[in-house]
């Protein structure tokens, strides 16, 4: 095979024919094509995305080259993607289209999608909310929300003026049946305007309250029923606030929809180095035979926050960290680094092996939480040279509240791969500083014949931010003596030229397509949710007498409670990240 020329991130150099082959190539290895986002592309003349949101001026003096792999500036692998990757004409109804998580997140995530040609001309949105507004004041909404989101792609010109023409609105009682049959308008609308199915996407971007009442709703006006094209429903977090509310969820919602209709969405699985996990592990010869009992030590998974509350009590109080972040975010991260290869690269294969993952967990009932968890709320501390509160003092708090913050975890899965080898999962609030990160950390070599012994190496994927991975080995420092120090190897996946996709950009389209991959399933949530209840069960406790916690246990700017050394023991230490 040829092999392409490289270039940098900022190169102007168009790739070549041999650059698209190759790549090519690569991505017709991978089984299944959800992985094409993983690969390297030959870079573009410039990078797709910037945060800049006004097209720069073409020079005058520069004529574009007019023929050839990237003559127009675009990715020649986005191309690909656009043949193999379009879904059908569809409309996407956004529930709670007003909130923060629409404006913020779900509305570029979208233009990015449609400007990207992903979408097709025969798409539209319709917004639903509480609020009453006409058409055109939601698609003046809806265009200052794409101007001033640090999420939206480079405008093309004429994109905005374009993308307006797809927007509407309905608003009403989200209890009552008017609004769902306003929306059911909206799909024959759709239909008389651009033929075909009445395919719809119905995303609740709501409170957690009012998944059930639009579910039902919409089932009611028969919204659900497929016979006149695909119906799905894409599902917020926190799906459940324990495992006895997330079963009546469960049922309520199969009242009306098949678990193939469903899918609940963790913008963390649609980060591309969560992803990228699977690839490097499973399609590389020199990671899988040793991802197993016998060379790794111990793996920890981080994800640490740097910001308080930020006007968000009100939720928080009710939550906690154990719902906010482990019960979801972080056991996906620890499924898709635990389980086994699945037999297909599909929904259903991979879905199966994170949930044996599950299963294999040892159980944490009440009475052995002291022994694997650490808990811990933020008090006053210093965080990029400023005071900071601590929890108890945030608007909204309540007085002397025993809501954690902080949560270290020991998991011990009971299968042949990971006997004996503890997962480590911590997360918190007002840490030193926002990152992510899954480390495996390999066994020290057995014989000790250098002085001052020797590190472990680790392999480190970093999810946010500086997405990428690295590998810690030791080497020979130069010089006289055989004196051994640490080196990393790094890739950082700016050096496609590139900046990454949103998550929600991915898994919208994943949801558009019917690829449920990256969409826990029901019995994944429900396994999560037994795993934590022993845990949520100790939080909860009235904080009374003996029982009450001695909080505030750790300053802002810190990495948590001093306990959380002692759960990872005297031979091991936390990743300093």
């Amino acid at each position: 095979m040829t092999k392409g020329r490289k270039t940098r991130a900022g190169d102007t150099a168009q790739p070549t024919t041999a650059d698209v082959r190759e790549g090519v190539e690569k991505l017709e290895a991978v089984r299944n094509d959800d992985l094409e986002q993983s690969l390297p592309a030959p870079p573009a003349r410039r990078p797709r995305k910037t945060r800049a949101r006004v097209p720069e001026p073409e020079s005058p003096e520069t004529e574009p080259p007019s023929s050839g792999p990237g003559a127009d500036g675009q990715n020649p692998f986005r191309t690909l993607m656009r043949r193999n990757r379009a879904p059908e004409p569809a409309t996407l109804v956004i529930f709670g289209v007003t909130g923060d998580l629409a404006k913020r997140k779900l509305l570029p995530a979208v233009f990015g999608l449609w400007q990207d040609g992903l979408l097709g001309s025969a798409f539209n949105i319709v917004g639903v909310g509480r609020q009453d507004m006409t058409d055109d004041q939601f698609k003046d909404f809806a265009i200052e929300a794409l101007k001033s989101s640090k999420e939206t792609d480079a405008i093309q010109p004429g994109s905005l003026e374009k993308f307006r023409d797809l927007l509407y609105y309905e608003f009403g009682d989200f209890g009552a049946d008017e609004v769902y049959d306003l929306v059911g308008k909206e799909l024959d609308r759709a239909q008389d305007a651009h033929g075909g199915r009445k395919n719809a996407l119905f995303y609740l971007s709501t409170p957690p309250s009012l998944f059930e009442p639009i579910s039902a709703g919409l089932g009611r006006l028969g919204l659900a029923d497929e016979s006149e094209g695909w119906r799905r429903i894409v599902i917020e977090k926190p799906f459940g606030r324990d495992l006895a509310s997330a079963r009546e969820l469960n049922a309520a919602i199969h009242r009306v929809w098949d678990e193939s209709q469903v899918y609940r969405i963790d913008h963390y699985l649609g980060k591309e180095t969560v992803q990228n996990l699977m690839a490097i592990r499973f399609g590389n010869a020199i990671f899988e035979p040793l991802w197993n009992r016998e060379y790794v030590d111990h793996v920890q998974i981080t994800a640490s926050e740097d910001l308080g509350l930020e006007g968000r009590a009100g939720y928080y109080e009710e939550a906690g960290v154990v719902r906010d972040m482990l019960q979801n975010h972080l056991m996906q991260l620890f499924t898709l680094t635990a389980m086994e290869a699945p037999a297909a690269f599909d929904a259903d294969a991979i879905r199966d092996e994170k949930v044996k993952v599950l299963r294999a967990v040892k159980p944490i009932p009440p009475g052995r939480v002291p022994e694997v968890a650490v808990l811990g709320q933020y008090g006053p501390g210093t965080l990029y040279g400023e005071r900071v509160p601590g929890y108890r003092e945030e608007p909204g708090v309540k007085e002397g509240s025993t809501t954690p913050t902080y949560v270290a975890i020991k998991l011990e899965v009971d299968n042949w791969r990971w006997q004996g080898v503890p997962f480590f999962l911590r997360t918190g609030k007002r840490l030193p500083k926002k990152v992510t990160e899954i480390a495996v950390v390999f066994k020290r070599p057995p014989l000790g014949m250098f002085p001052g012994g020797l590190e472990r190496n680790v392999l480190a994927f970093r999810i946010q931010p500086d997405e990428g991975v690295s590998l810690k080995f030791s080497s020979k420092s130069p010089g006289q003596e055989m004196v051994l120090r640490e080196v990393v190897m790094d890739f950082r996946y700016d050096a496609f030229g590139a900046q990454l996709e949103s998550p929600y950009s991915r898994l919208l389209l994943d949801a558009m397509l019917g690829d449920a991959t990256l969409f826990p399933r029901e019995d994944e949530v429900d396994r999560a949710w037994q795993l934590v209840s022993g845990l949520l069960q100790v939080a909860d406790a009235p904080a009374t007498g003996k029982n009450a916690p001695d909080y505030p246990n750790y300053p802002s700017g810190t990495w948590g409670p001093d306990a959380a050394d002692a759960l990872i023991g005297p031979d091991r230490r936390w990743r300093r990240l």
